[in-house]
């Protein structure tokens, strides 16, 4: 996440406009791979923001190897979304308005491992039950991707 921290110490806690992937990963029983993230303490899909020069699948590969470990041989588009929906604002302050393209991740390799200091825990959830302490952020892209009905 260099780029977003560089424009962070020129703008600093005000509102942007963030590109980026988040990527879906489904184990045979078909359960989710969620994130324990550090800076919320709450259940999210692994994801980040495009660097330079990076396109949206690009972005989704690296950040699945950064946060998980894995690499996948393709990468399925769902859906993207962007707007007003898309508004977060981060527990230690920063805003963003997220342009989000959400990928499924085929034919996973590797063990999930957290790599990064983003994530304290990786966990596959089945999603026909609620997930606790879920990021409200993850639940509405879910929701709205046709994954989960409600928690």
């Amino acid at each position: 996440m260099g780029y977003i921290m560089e424009l962070r110490k020129l703008v600093g806690s005000r509102p942007l406009i963030m590109a980026g992937s988040c990527v879906l990963v489904f184990n045979e029983q078909g359960h989710l791979l969620l994130q324990r993230r550090t800076n919320s303490l709450d259940w999210g899909t692994l994801g980040g923001s495009l660097e330079p020069g990076e396109s949206l699948e690009e972005a989704a590969a690296r950040e699945l190897y950064e946060e998980a470990g894995l690499k996948a041989e393709a990468y399925r588009l769902i859906t993207v979304f962007s707007g007003p929906d898309m508004y977060y604002k981060y527990p230690h302050g920063d805003e963003v308005y997220n342009v989000m393209a959400v990928y499924e991740a085929k034919g996973i390799m590797g063990t999930p491992t957290v790599m990064d200091d983003e994530g304290l825990e990786l966990r596959y959830f089945d999603l026909n039950q609620p997930v606790p302490e879920i990021n409200p952020f993850t639940e509405y892209v879910l929701k709205k991707a046709g994954y989960i009905q409600s928690q």
